[in-house]
């Protein structure tokens, strides 16, 4: 992996970039959770990203998916099989996983938008790691309970609708931080725009609830984000929801 690709924020806490699309490694001594695993083909990336870190994929407690899109349920059926780790979802993403359907732009969608910059060179790339694969997850798991999980870290889910019905951000309080998948960027390449953002449109399930869902996370109180797409982001997590919203 690149030197760059882990970038640590906090005790236990640490971004990784895969080929377009951040996981997180979320550790306490030897336990280890995974929110996210990229593309199918960021797999090799996945576990090395893992060893760099210290952690063999045996030691993980938990696989946490903010949202099912291929980009980042690419890699959580292998991991529960080979390893039997748990993967938990939202209530409501958890048919999505099991792909009893799909909310995801489609290839006609991404076509239509090809001529716009940076539109083809990401399709390409995405269909070449896997963005039309069939990864659905055989026994995706709801949250246990309400509130914060038993997993290195403490993570809160909060329910962030639009991008997909069951999307979800994680907030990490005693860190300061929000692991915010696709509800909330710091960038993507198909958008000209840099710093705290929405995905262009045509990502959104149902675009109105992904701006109103802006307003849960404005509500967590961090001062580090830690996009689904894009670089870390450092400031209020308030401001930077305000700004993706003024943003549209």
């Amino acid at each position: 992996m690149r030197e760059d690709a882990i970038v640590q924020v906090a005790a236990g806490v640490h971004l990784v970039h895969g080929s377009d699309t951040n996981w997180v490694v979320l550790s306490d001594g030897d336990a280890v959770a995974l929110v996210d695993t990229g593309y199918p083909g960021d797999r090799e990336r996945v576990l090395a990203s893992l060893r760099a870190l210290g952690h063999p994929p045996e030691a993980l407690t938990a696989v946490l998916i903010t949202h099912a899109h291929n980009d980042h349920l690419g890699s959580a059926e292998y991991l529960s099989r080979a390893f039997g780790v748990p993967v938990h979802l939202h209530e409501a993403e958890v048919p999505h996983a099991r792909r009893e359907f799909l909310h995801q732009v489609s290839v006609g969608q991404v076509m239509r938008r090809a001529w716009r910059p940076g539109v083809l060179p990401w399709a390409v790339r995405a269909l070449r790691a896997g963005g039309t694969a069939d990864v659905r997850v055989t026994e995706p798991r709801p949250f246990p309970a309400p509130g914060a999980l038993d997993l290195p870290g403490r993570p809160v889910p909060v329910h962030t609708p639009g991008h997909t019905a069951g999307h979800c951000v994680f907030h990490l309080p005693e860190a300061g931080v929000v692991i915010s998948g696709d509800a909330l960027v710091s960038g993507h390449p198909t958008s000209r725009v840099r710093g705290p953002q929405l995905l262009p449109a045509m990502f959104d399930a149902e675009r109105g609830r992904s701006l109103a869902a802006l307003h849960r996370i404005e509500g967590l109180a961090a001062d580090v984000l830690l996009p689904g797409h894009g670089p870390v982001h450092h400031g209020p997590v308030r401001a930077a929801a305000e700004r993706a919203r003024e943003l549209g």
